[in-house]
């Protein structure tokens, strides 16, 4: 992990670095409290298809956790996502883009979800790359560590949460079992640290029968799902209050 540049502002600091899994160079950004020396318990969020890993609603939250909550937090690029985007992936996106209608956005093709299955591997082989790094010099973070991604943050979250055990708590959100949601269930159902599941009762791409049915599936014994009204890009603001309070309740008491 190679630090690439360091500022501070209100009480956050800002720290991009590049990470290195494989033969990839990850691009990265970690957040901390400027008065509270590290380690802290640190959050990873897992951003949303078409977003990076400094999108607003990304940053916002990450400022809400440092801020309100004394986390430490990180996010990455995804596979094909922010700075790692080829032409033809920005030209693609641009397109896609274009097609939503308002707020509300076009429903998931089967192209898409493969798409977004085969990257999966990549970003869990990368997430896990973090947790080494940061085990290798703890000075940054030493846990205990929490997982926030709704969207395709919980599409790689899943296969992430369900086989790596240095991360102890979780919000997922915005998803649902998709066809016969064998892989998903069996996932889920490997999952037992404490969950908080956000969900869109108007989501366009996610049906309510589906995302009932993959909270259900969650081998958690403390499990809460959060219901609210409106379309997928919708979670009220009022949803980072809850992920501070549900990530100080299990991670600062360890």
């Amino acid at each position: 992990m190679e630090i690439i540049d360091e500022v501070g502002e209100k009480g956050v600091i800002e720290r991009r670095f590049t990470l290195t899994s494989g033969e990839e160079l990850v691009p990265g950004i970690q957040w901390l409290p400027e008065s509270v020396t590290v380690p802290r318990p640190t959050i990873l969020i897992g951003h949303g298809g078409t977003q990076h890993k400094r999108v607003p609603n990304v940053l916002g939250l990450a400022r809400k956790l440092v801020r309100t909550g004394g986390f430490g937090v990180v996010a990455l690029d995804a596979p094909g996502h922010g700075d790692r985007m080829t032409p033809e992936q920005k030209k693609a996106q641009s397109e896609l883009l274009a097609r939503r209608t308002g707020e509300r956005l076009s429903p998931l093709s089967e192209e898409r979800l493969r798409a977004m299955a085969s990257a999966a591997t990549s970003a869990v082989s990368e997430w896990k790359a973090l947790l080494d790094d940061f085990g290798n010099d703890p000075k940054w973070a030493s846990g205990p560590f929490g997982y926030w991604g709704v969207s395709m943050g919980t599409a790689f979250g899943l296969p992430l949460l369900a086989t790596e055990r240095r991360i102890t708590a979780a919000v997922l959100g915005l998803s649902a079992l998709h066809g016969d949601g064998v892989r998903q269930t069996e996932q889920a159902s490997a999952i037992e640290i404490p969950l908080l599941f956000l969900f869109q009762w108007d989501d366009e791409l996610m049906n309510r029968e589906g995302g009932l049915a993959l909270w259900d599936a969650f081998g958690s014994k403390e499990k809460t799902m959060h219901i609210n009204p409106g379309p997928h890009v919708g979670i009220p603001l009022f949803e980072r209050e809850a992920a501070v309070a549900f990530f100080k309740r299990h991670l600062d008491e360890e």
